[in-house]
């Protein structure tokens, strides 16, 4: 039964996703309240609030939420804080990003862009994912090279999340826009770990 509870409340959630990206995407996040993304999804407002605190986490799910400071924090003995996150990226592509929904991806990119609020908001998850990445790796660095490493890999991360998503929305498929990524990682996390210098060898 527990198993079946958890497969009813994913697709709940999915469905109350789904919706609200559609009535962003026709009329703006602004003009969209809660109670109409209740309705149309066929919840109650207040089934709506236990999956979702607030209108801004329905369009922003997933912006900011990957834990970087974890993944370094945890990583295995031995293993450099740049290929743990490596590690992370890359499975990351070939999973949530291998098994999204490229319509619903693009739909969410579209109405964070077209939004100054949730662009605003969007970039204050950025920066606090990137001021606690830096917390974790002072125990590497020191604490003025590890604000400068954390802002290099957070602008990284942006930079292959965008180029991703411009694949998509250029008409790339799916798996042709996941395999470019992996590609692009690669590359990425070669040039934070060695620099412009990689560049020559290639």
């Amino acid at each position: 039964m527990a198993g079946l509870r958890e497969r009813k409340k994913a697709q709940t959630k999915q469905r109350i996703t789904a919706v609200a990206l559609q009535l962003f995407a026709e009329r703006g996040f602004d003009a969209v309240t809660v109670s109409e993304i209740a309705e149309a999804a066929e919840v109650a407002k207040a089934t709506l609030f236990t999956y979702f605190p607030s209108k801004e986490s329905l369009a922003l799910q997933g912006v900011g939420q990957e834990n970087l400071a974890e993944i370094v924090a945890r990583r295995p003995a031995g293993l450099s804080p740049l290929k743990a996150l490596q590690a992370h990226y890359e499975a990351f592509a070939d999973g949530q990003m291998a098994a999204m929904d490229r319509d619903e991806v693009l739909a969410q990119m579209r109405v964070i862009f077209d939004s100054p609020a949730l662009s605003g908001a969007a970039n204050a998850l950025l920066y606090q994912q990137r001021r606690a990445l830096a917390d974790v790796l002072a125990e590497e660095y020191g604490k003025t090279a590890a604000v400068l490493v954390a802002a290099q890999i957070a602008a990284t991360a942006l930079t292959l999340r965008e180029s991703f998503f411009h694949l998509l929305a250029d008409g790339a498929s799916p798996p042709e826009a996941v395999r470019a990524l992996a590609k692009d990682t690669e590359l990425a996390f070669a040039l934070l770990e060695h620099g412009v210098h990689h560049l020559k060898g290639q």
